[in-house]
């Protein structure tokens, strides 16, 4: 007879948590339509099940990354439309225009060949114009408009709806992001004298936090529908925590003074210590950046520090304090006593990375 055995680590989503967090993006913008950005998977959190749970709340788009993240929202049912934020690849586009799902473009090119294919269909097909106001990855430079705008106008069946940006350092710059919202304003202008932008957008967690922005009339909200704000404001200690990352111990064991712990030996014992092994791994998603950086587990209301590197399926932690432990027991690795701030900054990386990490070994449990 064959049992399902339990995960050996999992992450559990608080789906509740991640509309209260839309709420007070909500509340930061009340004038502003929101795009909630939900590609990467919904930056590790599970890309169908918190699209459904967000589609009912009045929302305009769905910010994805490409056509398949654009399929999945529609494959389950999902009634907002997707919003393409990068660059589109021509063998995407034909399911793009008879989908009728929203893309930017940034080249006279891309334009053409969306008006190619919608002609060919015989359909009019909506597009946000991309303006590069200093971020470098996609648009039109603002030198170039008057010819990119006198190219959509000889394409009947493409409709420029919008126009975005985005800012490359809101989050560490104010200065150079007062400066290119002041130019994202000048080009939305300067837009608006040629067609009808239903939707102008530029701002994501940070850039809606942090700044007025008249020109825009749509707002990306990422990381802080998930619990995290990428600057101070005075929404801090509103968001909820989103996602809590767990394992289990899957072995204890009483080491003698000098022996080393995990590969390469850099961390060696000074007297007898009490090690439980965990299950997970950097094959998870837990970072490997994290050995020997002073990372900690929470188990039985201990913190516990991290020993050695991390493997590819399992870390061991120090119990030597912890009174009652044994196989079984389950370890928080992010959660309410480690917030997922502290991971990234002994990760020496970014909340972004830490969450979409965490890889589909991971069961998702949703509450």
């Amino acid at each position: 007879m064959q049992h399902e055995s339990p995960p050996r680590a999992w992450v559990d989503v608080d789906l509740e948590a991640i509309a209260h967090n839309l709420d007070i993006a909500r509340q930061a913008l009340p004038d502003t339509q929101l795009m909630p950005v939900v590609k990467a998977g919904a930056y590790g959190h599970g890309l169908e099940q918190v699209a459904r749970r967000l589609d009912k709340d009045g929302i305009t788009f769905f910010g994805v990354a490409n056509a398949g993240e654009a399929r999945r929202l529609s494959q389950a049912g999902i009634r907002t439309k997707p919003f393409i934020l990068g660059p589109t690849f021509p063998e995407e586009r034909e399911e793009i225009v008879l989908n009728n799902w929203c893309a930017t473009v940034s080249t006279v090119e891309e334009a053409q060949h969306f008006q190619s294919l919608a002609a060919l269909y015989d359909k009019t097909f909506l597009v946000h114009l991309a303006l590069d106001t200093g971020m470098g990855r996609e648009g039109v430079l603002p030198s170039e408009m008057s010819g990119m705008i006198a190219a959509l106008k000889q394409m009947p069946n493409v409709v420029v709806d919008g126009a975005m940006s985005h800012f490359p350092c809101a989050d560490e710059d104010v200065p150079y992001t007062q400066d290119e919202i002041t130019l994202f304003s000048d080009c939305v202008a300067e837009l608006k004298q040629h067609f009808r932008l239903r939707f102008c957008h530029i701002a994501a967690s940070a850039g809606e936090l942090g700044y007025e922005i008249p020109a825009a009339n749509l707002a990306r909200p990422g990381l802080l529908l998930y619990g995290v704000a990428p600057m101070a404001s005075i929404y801090d200690g509103v968001l909820r925590p989103t996602l809590k990352l767990s394992s289990r111990v899957s072995l204890v064991r009483t080491l003698p003074a000098g022996h080393g712990v995990s590969y390469g030996r850099t961390y060696c014992t000074t007297e007898p210590t009490r090690v439980a092994t965990i299950g997970i791994g950097y094959a998870d998603g837990w970072n490997r950046h994290l050995s020997g950086k002073g990372a900690r587990v929470y188990i039985n209301g201990h913190y516990c520090p991290m020993l050695g590197r991390v493997t590819m399926d399992q870390i061991m932690a120090d119990v030597s304090h912890v009174p009652f432990i044994a196989p079984g027991d389950e370890v928080e690795l992010i959660g309410p006593n480690i917030p997922v701030t502290e991971i990234a900054r002994l990760a020496e990386t970014i909340v972004w990375e830490i969450f979409t990490g965490l890889g589909p070994r991971l069961p998702r449990l949703y509450h």
